[in-house]
């Protein structure tokens, strides 16, 4: 995590459970840095005008101006529960997963009572494998769709083949809890899905891609093809 990355997850842990104080050693824990660390970025948020600010004594620790916090989520238990264990599976091998712990701090700042109790229990009853994709490679890969950039790969096909391509990103497909890239592949001339669990290099060229649509590309492996329904809020 690059320290701006960590000062963004900060203010997210302080407004998640406004105004109530966090002490520095639960920040710390949460985000699995030093106790100097997280003091040393309190104090680089106080200085450039962020409203956080400390409180000393019997229950005292770190806070942020309740006028920065975000509305109630408002969640049912069922809700925040389905997309808990939803979240849990995606950990790791999803595209842009990397926000999924700050998305469960704020799900679990919401909820109270029995939904609470119930959060934990399910908790205790989830476990997974390790994701075989590269934490590296998703994040090269997620940059160039952002960006539309095209991208250097090093792939491994199913006949256990080593190849190196130059794609151009159009879109992601998942099917049956696999991942994929789908792109234009400048080796092969024609459109290609790439397992993201087979990429094993992924370098950015920083040179910008051509616009495809995803449709396009995958023509008919596309009959069927829906967007997920819980992008739908999502939709312009």
């Amino acid at each position: 995590m690059t320290r701006t990355d960590r000062l963004y997850a900060l203010m997210e842990e302080l407004r998640a459970v406004a105004p109530r104080p966090v002490t520095v050693p639960a920040l710390a824990r949460r985000l699995e840095v030093s106790e100097r660390t997280v003091q040393r970025d309190l104090k680089a948020l106080a200085e450039t005008g962020a409203p956080v600010y400390s409180a000393t004594g019997r229950g005292g620790g770190w806070s942020v101006d309740p006028a920065m916090t975000l509305p109630p989520i408002g969640f049912t238990p069922g809700e925040a529960l389905a997309v808990a264990a939803a979240l849990a599976a995606a950990e790791g091998s999803a595209p842009f997963a990397d926000g999924i712990r700050g998305a469960m701090r704020k799900i679990a700042a919401s909820l109270s009572g029995q939904a609470l109790v119930e959060a934990h229990e399910l908790a205790a009853r989830i476990v997974a494998l390790p994701s075989r994709i590269d934490p590296a490679v998703r994040g090269v890969v997620e940059l160039a769709l952002s960006r539309r950039e095209v991208l250097s790969l090093s792939y491994l096909d199913a006949a256990g083949r080593t190849s190196q391509r130059e794609v151009e990103p159009a879109g992601l497909l998942t099917a049956e809890g696999r991942w994929y890239l789908v792109a234009w592949c400048r080796l092969r001339r024609a459109p290609r899905g790439f397992r993201l669990d087979r990429i094993h290099g992924a370098t950015p060229t920083g040179r910008p891609a051509p616009r495809r649509e995803l449709a396009d590309l995958l023509g008919s492996a596309a009959t069927g093809a829906v967007t997920p329904a819980a992008l739908d809020s999502l939709a312009p």
